[in-house]
């Protein structure tokens, strides 16, 4: 498998793995329409999942993830 579908394939399941937890928890907590809870949960898990990309370093590609919690990035 290439790297740049590791990559797609860690971010789909960073974001749907968040997704699908603020919406069962925004779900068990707020009484508002569904769409609006899936909205929220959408933008917060666009939000605080984290990204990944593949950088060439010293003539080797590698995957990188960045989030917002860990200053800097770190090499996979």
């Amino acid at each position: 498998m290439k790297l740049k579908h590791k990559v797609l394939v860690y971010n789909f399941l960073a974001f749907a793995l968040l997704f699908i937890v603020f919406r069962v928890v925004l779900h068990m907590t707020l009484t508002i329409s569904s769409i609006y809870l899936s909205v929220i949960a959408a933008i917060s898990a666009s939000f605080l999942a984290p990204k990944f990309t593949v950088v060439k370093i010293e003539a080797v590609k590698k995957i990188v993830m960045k989030w917002i919690f860990i200053k800097g990035f770190k090499i996979l």
